[in-house]
């Protein structure tokens, strides 16, 4: 029963906005397209990965590392996600150690800080083996919930969300729900133990768990630019970051990379095997910041869609036109992002080429069979045409150019799966996910 409750209610939240868009035809007055005798021939304008600004192929893993990559990286920083701070605040934070999960598990409470007067944080709920040996290897999980909703145990602390309506920092009650929009996310009270079962099959496998409400770092609304981490950066009286800097899904990648740090200094953990996993923007968040930020060993996408592991040049589904309405999600993104909604064959990078900046790195795709909106084909295209780069690392790519069928996965380095259902995870995404861990962590 509580795998089912952590499925109702992710599929409530991580997949709000993606289930009200599913067939419709046309969303915020812009038609949407299911026929795949419509997508067009993605492949005749499709960036190549292996192919330079200049004109000259990538024939080695140097060429790649020390000019196409870099080249790329920059490519997706200035025309979709937007560029992040060159320089990250001091790493500042505070600790509560205790045991958790019926004293099978240390748990450590890390609030980090962002700012000297530390009114910018984020709360991050860890739980790791309580007989290891050494250092573990753990799954960093970005939630739409607060913390105390994964473990459901006494004394954790609350997440917090800003509030579109009040453009407040808002403390998160058990049982809340949606708070000002969706970015409100739920509640951070007691009443949760969502994940319990996951999180104890990871501790079992000697894994090491790690969650925090992602609107603990930056808002999920319109308007939002002023109040969480990207306030700290903005130019004196600008409202918004300039148009190749960061959206909010880069400021939330870029919160992963901050939590990265800490875990660099937590004697307990292995910072050099750390798993990252999300769900929808959580999706986009976490192929972001696999992509950018090279300490993260494993990525773990759901359903990201486009914006993330869909290729942006097959017309299925939610396009860059959806995503970059005024109304709707803009600010997630560069807002450069938005000169290519109505000819998204002049963008110089594509999901395939998001794909490949991951490599060599495991990378694992989730997607389901009815979730429409977020294009599983385009994925998994995305995944056939960035395997050129993991064959060039000497890793292993798909394997095979045919979508697998429905809970069928595809384990190799550059992984797929793809469940029967929709938009968000089932419990059997989270059996894959370990299978993939032991595999490759």
């Amino acid at each position: 029963m509580r795998i089912r409750y952590f499925l109702t209610c992710c599929a409530l939240c991580a997949a709000f906005t993606a289930v009200s868009a599913q067939d419709r035809e046309v969303i915020a007055g812009i038609p949407v397209n299911y026929d795949e005798s419509k997508t067009g021939d993605y492949k005749a304008t499709l960036p190549d990965p292996l192919v330079m600004l200049n004109g000259k192929p990538v024939k080695t893993a140097k060429q790649w590392y020390k000019k196409r990559r870099p080249e790329i990286v920059r490519l997706f920083e200035e025309n979709q996600y937007g560029k992040w701070p060159a320089q990250k605040p001091p790493l500042r934070y505070d600790i509560k150690t205790d045991e958790g999960m019926g004293g099978t598990a240390v748990r450590k409470q890390v609030t980090l800080y962002f700012c000297e007067d530390k009114s910018q944080f984020v709360n991050v709920l860890i739980y790791l083996p309580k007989d290891a040996n050494g250092p573990v290897p753990l799954l960093l999980n970005l939630s739409f919930f607060g913390n105390s909703m994964a473990s459901g145990e006494e004394g954790i602390l609350p997440s917090s969300s800003w509030d579109s309506r009040t453009k407040t920092r808002v403390t998160q009650q058990a049982g809340g729900g949606f708070g000002g929009g969706f970015g409100g996310g739920f509640g951070g009270g007691r009443g949760g133990g969502m994940m319990t079962s996951t999180i104890q099959s990871l501790l079992k496998e000697g894994f090491g768990f790690a969650t925090f409400q992602y609107t603990d770092i930056d808002p999920d609304f319109l308007g939002g630019a002023t109040l969480g981490v990207r306030s700290l950066y903005l130019k004196p009286g600008a409202e918004e970051p300039e148009p190749d800097e960061w959206g909010s899904i880069s400021a939330w990648a870029w919160g992963v990379s901050n939590i990265i740090d800490y875990f660099e200094k937590d004697d307990d953990i292995d910072a050099t095997r750390v798993a990252i996993t999300g769900a929808s923007r959580l999706g986009k968040t976490v192929m972001w910041a696999g992509a950018r930020e090279p300490r993260v060993a494993m990525v773990l996408a759901s359903c990201s869609g486009e914006g993330g592991a869909a290729i942006s040049r097959r017309n299925f589904g939610e396009t860059v036109a959806h995503l970059t309405e005024k109304t709707r999600f803009p600010y997630q993104f560069a807002a450069n992002y938005g000169k290519y909604a109505e000819d998204v064959t002049k963008m110089p990078v594509d999901a395939n080429m998001l794909v490949a900046l991951i490599a060599p790195r495991p990378l694992l795709l989730q997607t389901g069979t009815t979730d429409n909106w977020s294009d599983p084909k385009g994925e998994f295209y995305a995944a056939v045409e960035g395997g050129k780069v993991y064959r060039l690392l000497g890793k292993d790519d798909l394997g095979t150019t045919e979508m697998p069928a429905p809970d069928t996965p595809i384990y190799h380095t550059l992984g797929y799966f793809m469940h029967e259902g929709g938009h968000g995870n089932m419990p059997i995404d989270w059996e894959i996910f370990l299978e993939f861990m032991k595999r490759y962590l």
